[in-house]
């Protein structure tokens, strides 16, 4: 039989087809490709020309690799994906990142802790490879994780928040050259272990999710210069996923564990006077994972707890106001999503 054209097909629809597809090949014995549609469509088989960002892939047990970015294939959002790190099944990967060859990451630790660590240092590997141990950088500790990796100089401030949902703002002149390695900008026992980190204009808000999908917005401005505040008022048995620093233009790409994620706009998301209030529904998922800046001409990264990682276009996840479940942005098989990256404005 005849595969038919699928052209104008809603991309939930292509997606559950051609995961079919592939189990029946490989019932069969066969070898067709889990992407058959992707090369009927131009700009889904878009290869970016080389440029010097790379994706790092960071998985929980302390390994690091570094790729390319150019290698990484745009595919249809729902796609199959290829398979990245390289890694034991008990190391699931943990975090993505984006950053450009020349930079220095800035790493902040589960512990609070921030490191420098100059990009173009890590070994350049192919797509699958295996990671470098980060121990040969960073001096950490037993049980502790890089939870952030953000670009150096991104903003004016970074906004750090805590599982317990307490959040500190770091000016950026303490993050510089000169930063001692290893420098505490967060005690566990206040608020819990550093999940997360995100660059700030200084005088915008702040976005905090938690693991069930609720989330406040706040001005950056009302956290304490010194203590630190209390960012949002946790129900029984959740915790704090993400935080990004958003303006009334921004858009945030969330993504939940199941793999499925929307564009959520600011100017749909009321802003809180103050900190410390409850959160209201920002995406409808068992598990929130990732709350990221996205615009229009971004591209995404999902990579999943198998290492499946997936490139599409941001401009294929519908923008937002309002609260829902969001669209298949990977296709999970006994699998789930961990965690996301933005490579901004791909021609760059």
């Amino acid at each position: 039989m005849e595969r038919p054209d699928l052209t104008g097909v809603d991309a939930d629809v292509v997606a559950y087809i051609e995961a079919l597809e592939v189990e029946l090949e490989r019932g069969r014995g066969g070898t067709r490709a889990a992407r058959p549609a992707v090369e009927e469509d131009p700009e889904a088989a878009y290869h970016e020309p080389p440029t010097p960002f790379s994706v790092l892939t960071f998985s929980a047990g302390g390994l690091v690799k570094r790729t390319p970015r150019h290698l990484y294939g745009r595919q249809r959002r729902g796609g199959m994906g290829v398979f990245d790190l390289d890694a034991p099944d008990s190391d699931a990967p943990v975090l993505l990142a984006v950053l450009h060859e020349a930079q220095d990451a800035l790493l902040f630790t589960s512990e609070g802790r921030a490191f420098r660590l100059p990009v173009g240092e890590l070994l350049e590997s192919p797509v699958r490879a295996k990671g470098q141990p980060l121990s040969e950088w960073l001096p950490l500790r037993s049980g502790e994780r890089v939870v952030a990796a953000l670009p150096d100089q991104g903003g004016a401030y970074v906004v750090l928040a805590a599982e317990r949902g307490w959040v500190h703002r770091v000016r950026a002149s303490f993050l510089g050259p000169r930063m001692i390695p290893g420098m505490v900008f967060h005690e566990v026992k206040q608020g819990g272990p550093l999940v997360g980190a995100s660059w700030t204009t200084g005088d915008g808000d702040v976005f905090v999710a938690t693991r069930r999908g609720m989330a406040i917005r706040f001005p950056e401005q009302r956290i304490h210069e010194v203590s630190g505040s209390l960012g949002i008022r946790l129900e029984r048995g959740d915790s704090v996923a993400a935080v990004a620093g958003v303006t009334e233009t921004s858009g945030l790409f969330l993504l939940g564990d199941e793999g499925k994620g929307t564009v959520r706009l600011m100017s749909g998301f009321a802003v809180n006077k103050m900190p410390g209030g409850g959160g209201k529904i920002a995406l409808k998922t068992e598990t929130f994972v990732a709350a990221i800046p996205a615009a229009e001409d971004d591209d995404v990264f999902v990579i999943s707890q198998l290492s499946k990682i997936i490139r599409f276009a941001a401009s294929e996840v519908p923008p937002k106001e309002g609260v829902v479940q969001g669209v298949n942005c990977i296709a999970l098989r006994a699998d789930q999503a961990v965690a996301a990256a933005v490579a901004v404005k791909r021609e760059t």
